[in-house]
């Protein structure tokens, strides 16, 4: 593994995200056999682990993304901006979320507000990383890559200012 001078320390290796993510994909797939689910990805962060997870998904399913940004630099700025909106409607369907991280919950919140109210049959929640003590909303994923503490994470997708995204694991941030 390259060293990477931004990193105080590796959290999750490359095999540790891969047995991860293919036992959420497992368990995602037995829980909607005969549903077709929608994955709704929540652009940018979420895109290795989303294309990871599909390659894991094992029933009929169809794909689109969102984009959704409440963050600058390392911390959130409170305010939810849609950026990249769904292409087609989700009445009467099984969707699930795919998230990189679930930190303060805010906008997940206001997702799943704001997709209850076209009609979808269920929503469900799955997350690479959960960081429940940094909550500030009623937020409940489904679906847990790992939880972690509060500090700030980049790698396999997660960036600071867009950058170390395709970093392939996971690592803390120095400050």
């Amino acid at each position: 593994m390259p060293e990477t001078p931004v990193l105080e320390r590796v959290l999750f290796s490359e095999e540790q995200l891969a047995e991860r993510v293919a036992a959420l994909g497992r368990e995602i797939s037995a829980d909607y056999k005969g549903k077709q689910p929608l994955f709704v990805g929540i652009l940018r962060g979420c895109i290795m682990f989303y294309a990871d997870l599909l390659r894991n998904i094992s029933v009929d399913c169809t794909m689109d993304f969102m984009c959704l940004s409440s963050y600058s630099g390392t911390s959130s700025t409170g305010e939810v901006r849609t950026m990249l909106d769904l292409r087609e409607s989700i009445k009467g369907r099984h969707v699930v979320i795919v998230e990189d991280i679930v930190d303060t919950g805010l906008t997940l919140h206001y997702l799943m507000n704001n997709l209850k109210t076209r009609g979808a049959a269920s929503i469900e929640i799955c997350c690479l990383l959960d960081k429940p003590a940094n909550r500030k909303a009623e937020v409940h994923p489904k679906y847990v890559g790992f939880s972690v503490e509060n500090e700030f994470v980049i790698g396999y997708g997660l960036d600071y200012n867009e950058l170390y995204r395709n970093l392939p694991y996971i690592g803390v941030f120095k400050k």
